[in-house]
Protein backbone atom coordinates (compact mmCIF):
# COMPACT_ATOMS: atom_id res chain seq x y z
CA UNK A 1 0.00 0.00 0.00
CA UNK A 2 1.38 3.28 -1.13
CA UNK A 3 2.27 6.07 1.72
CA UNK A 4 -0.81 8.24 2.96
CA UNK A 5 -3.07 5.54 2.59
CA UNK A 6 -5.65 4.20 5.19
CA UNK A 7 -4.97 1.09 6.37
CA UNK A 8 -6.89 0.34 9.39
CA UNK A 9 -10.43 -1.27 9.07
CA UNK A 10 -12.68 -0.68 12.23
CA UNK A 11 -16.58 -1.42 12.17
CA UNK A 12 -18.03 -4.41 9.99
CA UNK A 13 -21.41 -4.67 8.95
CA UNK A 14 -23.42 -6.99 10.98
CA UNK A 15 -27.43 -7.41 10.64
CA UNK A 16 -29.78 -5.92 13.06
CA UNK A 17 -32.80 -7.33 15.39
CA UNK A 18 -35.95 -5.51 13.77
CA UNK A 19 -39.45 -6.39 13.80
CA UNK A 20 -42.16 -6.48 11.43
CA UNK A 21 -44.08 -3.14 10.64
CA UNK A 22 -47.28 -4.69 9.30
CA UNK A 23 -47.62 -6.32 12.77
CA UNK A 24 -47.06 -3.12 14.92
CA UNK A 25 -49.16 -1.31 12.82
CA UNK A 26 -51.95 -3.62 13.37
CA UNK A 27 -51.21 -3.37 16.94
CA UNK A 28 -51.18 0.31 16.71
CA UNK A 29 -54.52 0.31 15.58
CA UNK A 30 -55.45 -2.04 18.20
CA UNK A 31 -54.39 0.59 20.76
CA UNK A 32 -56.30 3.10 18.82
CA UNK A 33 -59.60 1.05 19.09
CA UNK A 34 -59.07 0.25 22.96
CA UNK A 35 -58.17 3.92 23.90
CA UNK A 36 -61.63 4.77 22.06
CA UNK A 37 -63.63 1.98 23.37
CA UNK A 38 -62.47 3.15 27.15
CA UNK A 39 -63.51 7.30 26.32
CA UNK A 40 -66.89 6.03 25.14
CA UNK A 41 -67.42 3.69 28.42
CA UNK A 42 -66.15 6.41 30.50
CA UNK A 43 -69.24 8.65 29.20
CA UNK A 44 -71.51 6.13 29.08
CA UNK A 45 -70.48 4.21 32.90
CA UNK A 46 -68.18 6.61 34.69
CA UNK A 47 -64.85 6.21 35.71
CA UNK A 48 -63.24 2.82 37.23
CA UNK A 49 -60.06 1.39 38.10
CA UNK A 50 -60.05 -0.87 35.21
CA UNK A 51 -60.79 0.85 32.79
CA UNK A 52 -58.31 3.80 33.82
CA UNK A 53 -55.41 1.54 33.39
CA UNK A 54 -56.29 0.21 30.04
CA UNK A 55 -57.22 3.75 29.03
CA UNK A 56 -53.27 4.69 30.26
CA UNK A 57 -51.90 1.25 28.72
CA UNK A 58 -53.48 2.25 25.52
CA UNK A 59 -51.83 5.66 25.02
CA UNK A 60 -48.94 4.61 26.12
CA UNK A 61 -48.78 1.50 23.98
CA UNK A 62 -49.81 4.37 20.76
CA UNK A 63 -47.16 6.45 21.33
CA UNK A 64 -44.77 4.17 21.82
CA UNK A 65 -45.46 1.97 18.55
CA UNK A 66 -46.29 5.09 16.81
CA UNK A 67 -42.70 6.60 17.24
CA UNK A 68 -40.64 2.72 16.18
CA UNK A 69 -42.07 3.23 12.78
CA UNK A 70 -39.58 3.21 9.88
CA UNK A 71 -39.69 2.53 6.03
CA UNK A 72 -36.75 0.69 3.69
CA UNK A 73 -36.75 1.66 0.26
CA UNK A 74 -35.62 -0.63 -2.51
CA UNK A 75 -31.77 -0.46 -1.94
CA UNK A 76 -31.71 1.43 1.34
CA UNK A 77 -30.61 0.41 4.49
CA UNK A 78 -30.41 1.99 8.24
CA UNK A 79 -27.98 2.04 10.71
CA UNK A 80 -29.36 1.04 13.88
CA UNK A 81 -27.45 2.47 17.25
CA UNK A 82 -28.53 2.25 21.03
CA UNK A 83 -27.12 5.25 23.37
CA UNK A 84 -23.87 5.56 20.98
CA UNK A 85 -23.51 1.67 20.05
CA UNK A 86 -23.58 0.23 16.53
CA UNK A 87 -26.33 -2.10 16.90
CA UNK A 88 -26.63 -3.47 13.45
CA UNK A 89 -28.05 -2.53 10.00
CA UNK A 90 -31.08 -3.45 8.21
CA UNK A 91 -32.08 -4.14 4.94
CA UNK A 92 -35.42 -5.65 4.67
CA UNK A 93 -37.55 -3.52 2.43
CA UNK A 94 -40.90 -1.86 3.68
CA UNK A 95 -42.65 -0.85 7.10
CA UNK A 96 -40.35 -1.98 9.95
CA UNK A 97 -40.34 -1.33 13.74
CA UNK A 98 -38.25 -0.93 16.07
CA UNK A 99 -37.71 0.41 19.73
CA UNK A 100 -38.35 4.15 19.51
CA UNK A 101 -35.14 4.79 21.54
CA UNK A 102 -32.55 3.46 18.96
CA UNK A 103 -31.11 5.28 17.01
CA UNK A 104 -31.72 5.08 12.95
CA UNK A 105 -30.10 6.31 10.34
CA UNK A 106 -30.45 6.28 6.66
CA UNK A 107 -28.04 5.22 4.08
CA UNK A 108 -28.30 4.64 0.15
CA UNK A 109 -27.14 1.47 -0.99
CA UNK A 110 -27.87 2.52 -4.70
CA UNK A 111 -24.72 3.10 -7.65
CA UNK A 112 -23.83 6.71 -7.70
CA UNK A 113 -22.27 8.13 -10.59
CA UNK A 114 -19.35 10.97 -10.09
CA UNK A 115 -17.70 12.87 -12.93
CA UNK A 116 -14.79 14.27 -11.47
CA UNK A 117 -13.88 18.08 -12.23
CA UNK A 118 -10.55 18.51 -13.94
CA UNK A 119 -7.16 18.76 -12.37
CA UNK A 120 -3.62 19.29 -13.68
CA UNK A 121 -1.07 16.62 -13.25
CA UNK A 122 2.66 16.14 -13.70
CA UNK A 123 2.59 12.73 -15.76
CA UNK A 124 5.98 9.88 -15.22
CA UNK A 125 8.13 12.59 -17.47
CA UNK A 126 7.07 15.39 -15.71
CA UNK A 127 4.84 17.02 -18.59
CA UNK A 128 1.59 19.29 -17.04
CA UNK A 129 -1.49 17.33 -18.25
CA UNK A 130 -5.10 18.21 -17.27
CA UNK A 131 -7.48 15.06 -16.21
CA UNK A 132 -10.82 14.18 -15.17
CA UNK A 133 -12.60 10.49 -15.08
CA UNK A 134 -16.30 9.43 -14.24
CA UNK A 135 -17.05 7.04 -10.92
CA UNK A 136 -19.86 4.57 -10.44
CA UNK A 137 -19.45 3.54 -6.45
CA UNK A 138 -21.92 2.14 -3.84
CA UNK A 139 -21.41 1.29 -0.01
CA UNK A 140 -21.17 -1.81 0.40
CA UNK A 141 -20.29 -1.59 4.10
CA UNK A 142 -23.06 0.80 5.64
CA UNK A 143 -20.56 0.54 9.21
CA UNK A 144 -17.66 1.66 7.92
CA UNK A 145 -19.73 4.37 5.98
CA UNK A 146 -21.45 5.77 8.75
CA UNK A 147 -18.44 5.44 11.70
CA UNK A 148 -14.84 5.15 9.66
CA UNK A 149 -15.08 7.96 8.04
CA UNK A 150 -16.57 11.61 9.09
CA UNK A 151 -18.78 12.29 5.61
CA UNK A 152 -18.40 9.21 3.58
CA UNK A 153 -19.17 11.46 0.80
CA UNK A 154 -16.89 13.90 0.65
CA UNK A 155 -14.69 11.28 1.34
CA UNK A 156 -15.27 9.71 -2.10
CA UNK A 157 -14.69 13.20 -3.70
CA UNK A 158 -11.21 13.99 -1.96
CA UNK A 159 -9.78 10.50 -2.82
CA UNK A 160 -10.64 10.21 -6.35
CA UNK A 161 -8.64 13.30 -6.66
CA UNK A 162 -5.91 11.39 -4.66
CA UNK A 163 -5.72 8.30 -6.92
CA UNK A 164 -6.02 10.47 -10.64
CA UNK A 165 -3.06 12.35 -9.66
CA UNK A 166 -1.15 8.73 -8.77
CA UNK A 167 -2.50 6.75 -11.28
CA UNK A 168 -1.50 9.77 -13.85
CA UNK A 169 2.29 9.84 -12.26
CA UNK A 170 2.76 6.11 -13.02
CA UNK A 171 2.30 6.79 -17.20
CA UNK A 172 3.77 9.04 -20.06
CA UNK A 173 0.80 11.04 -21.57
CA UNK A 174 2.08 9.29 -25.03
CA UNK A 175 4.46 6.90 -26.43
CA UNK A 176 4.94 6.81 -30.21
CA UNK A 177 7.71 4.09 -30.06
CA UNK A 178 5.24 2.26 -28.07
CA UNK A 179 7.61 0.42 -25.20
CA UNK A 180 5.56 1.28 -22.11
CA UNK A 181 2.07 1.82 -21.15
CA UNK A 182 0.62 5.39 -21.96
CA UNK A 183 -2.37 7.15 -20.66
CA UNK A 184 -3.92 8.08 -24.11
CA UNK A 185 -2.83 4.69 -25.82
CA UNK A 186 -3.78 2.22 -22.91
CA UNK A 187 -7.00 3.28 -21.54
CA UNK A 188 -8.30 -0.30 -20.60
CA UNK A 189 -5.24 -0.44 -18.54
CA UNK A 190 -5.05 2.76 -17.18
CA UNK A 191 -8.52 2.55 -16.41
CA UNK A 192 -8.30 -0.87 -14.51
CA UNK A 193 -5.48 0.48 -12.03
CA UNK A 194 -7.39 3.47 -11.14
CA UNK A 195 -10.40 1.61 -10.47
CA UNK A 196 -7.98 -0.90 -8.34
CA UNK A 197 -6.20 2.30 -6.73
CA UNK A 198 -9.99 4.07 -5.93
CA UNK A 199 -11.06 0.45 -4.21
CA UNK A 200 -7.79 0.16 -2.37
CA UNK A 201 -8.07 3.77 -0.98
CA UNK A 202 -12.22 3.57 -0.46
CA UNK A 203 -12.06 0.04 1.70
CA UNK A 204 -11.69 1.88 4.66
CA UNK A 205 -15.23 3.78 4.27
CA UNK A 206 -17.07 0.42 3.49
CA UNK A 207 -17.36 2.05 -0.52
CA UNK A 208 -16.67 -0.36 -3.78
CA UNK A 209 -16.11 1.47 -6.93
CA UNK A 210 -17.65 -0.33 -10.08
CA UNK A 211 -16.71 1.31 -12.78
CA UNK A 212 -14.05 4.29 -13.40
CA UNK A 213 -12.67 5.40 -16.79
CA UNK A 214 -11.03 8.63 -17.70
CA UNK A 215 -13.13 11.29 -19.28
CA UNK A 216 -10.78 13.86 -19.97
CA UNK A 217 -6.95 13.59 -21.07
CA UNK A 218 -4.64 16.80 -22.78
CA UNK A 219 -1.93 18.26 -22.04
CA UNK A 220 -2.15 21.48 -19.89
CA UNK A 221 -2.53 24.53 -22.29
CA UNK A 222 0.51 27.00 -21.33
CA UNK A 223 2.51 23.72 -22.95
CA UNK A 224 -0.16 22.43 -25.68
CA UNK A 225 1.47 23.93 -28.62
CA UNK A 226 4.55 22.79 -27.85
CA UNK A 227 3.74 19.19 -27.20
CA UNK A 228 1.54 18.89 -30.21
CA UNK A 229 4.55 20.11 -32.23
CA UNK A 230 6.83 17.75 -30.67
CA UNK A 231 4.06 14.81 -31.24
CA UNK A 232 3.89 15.69 -35.24
CA UNK A 233 7.79 15.76 -35.62
CA UNK A 234 7.95 12.36 -33.53
CA UNK A 235 5.06 11.01 -35.86
CA UNK A 236 7.32 12.28 -39.08
CA UNK A 237 10.67 10.85 -37.51
CA UNK A 238 8.74 7.48 -36.80
CA UNK A 239 7.03 7.10 -40.26
CA UNK A 240 10.32 8.46 -42.43
CA UNK A 241 12.20 5.12 -40.15
CA UNK A 242 9.27 2.96 -40.82
CA UNK A 243 9.65 3.82 -45.23
CA UNK A 244 13.30 3.49 -45.08
CA UNK A 245 12.96 0.25 -43.19
CA UNK A 246 10.65 -0.87 -45.72
CA UNK A 247 11.98 0.65 -48.67
CA UNK A 248 15.52 -1.30 -47.72
CA UNK A 249 13.72 -4.43 -47.54
CA UNK A 250 12.11 -4.19 -50.96
CA UNK A 251 15.55 -3.04 -52.41
CA UNK A 252 17.08 -6.21 -51.08
CA UNK A 253 14.51 -8.48 -52.32
CA UNK A 254 14.40 -7.08 -55.75
CA UNK A 255 18.31 -7.74 -56.08
CA UNK A 256 17.78 -11.13 -54.38
CA UNK A 257 15.59 -11.99 -57.06
CA UNK A 258 17.25 -10.24 -59.82
CA UNK A 259 20.86 -12.84 -58.62
CA UNK A 260 18.46 -15.85 -58.08
CA UNK A 261 16.59 -15.74 -61.62
CA UNK A 262 19.84 -14.85 -63.42
CA UNK A 263 18.12 -11.80 -65.16
CA UNK A 264 21.04 -8.95 -64.93
CA UNK A 265 24.77 -9.34 -63.72
CA UNK A 266 25.46 -6.40 -61.77
CA UNK A 267 29.19 -5.09 -60.82
CA UNK A 268 29.28 -2.98 -57.44
CA UNK A 269 29.12 0.53 -58.97
CA UNK A 270 25.80 -0.42 -61.36
CA UNK A 271 24.52 -1.88 -58.17
CA UNK A 272 25.05 0.69 -55.79
CA UNK A 273 23.49 3.23 -58.55
CA UNK A 274 20.22 0.85 -58.85
CA UNK A 275 19.97 0.70 -55.07
CA UNK A 276 20.08 4.54 -55.23
CA UNK A 277 17.78 5.12 -57.84
CA UNK A 278 15.21 2.79 -56.13
CA UNK A 279 15.38 4.51 -52.69
CA UNK A 280 15.19 7.63 -54.59
CA UNK A 281 11.91 6.12 -55.95
CA UNK A 282 10.66 4.53 -53.30
CA UNK A 283 11.47 6.95 -50.54
CA UNK A 284 10.69 9.97 -51.87
CA UNK A 285 7.58 12.33 -51.32
CA UNK A 286 7.01 13.19 -54.89
CA UNK A 287 6.22 11.09 -58.07
CA UNK A 288 9.35 9.75 -60.20
CA UNK A 289 9.59 10.17 -63.64
CA UNK A 290 11.63 7.08 -65.12
CA UNK A 291 14.15 8.02 -67.41
CA UNK A 292 14.49 5.19 -70.83
CA UNK A 293 17.85 4.63 -71.26
CA UNK A 294 18.64 3.50 -75.60
CA UNK A 295 21.53 2.59 -75.34
CA UNK A 296 23.58 0.34 -73.45
CA UNK A 297 23.69 -0.10 -69.76
CA UNK A 298 27.78 0.52 -70.45
CA UNK A 299 27.20 3.58 -72.30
Amino acid sequence: MSEGKIAMVKSREAPANTFNGYLFLLLWLGAILLGGWRIVMFNVSGPTPLGGWLLLTSIIAFVLILFGFFMIQPNQAVVVTLFGRYKGTERTQGLRWIWPWMGRKKLSARAHNIHSERIKINDKRGNPIEIACNIVWRVSDTAQAAFDVDDYKQFVNIQIEAALRTVGARHPYDDLEQEETTLRGSPEVVNHELREELNERLHVAGIEVDEAGLTHLAYAPEIAGAMLRRQQAEAVIAARAKLVMGAVSMVQMALDKLSQDDIVHLDDERRAAMVSNLMVVLCGERDVNPVVNAGTLYQ
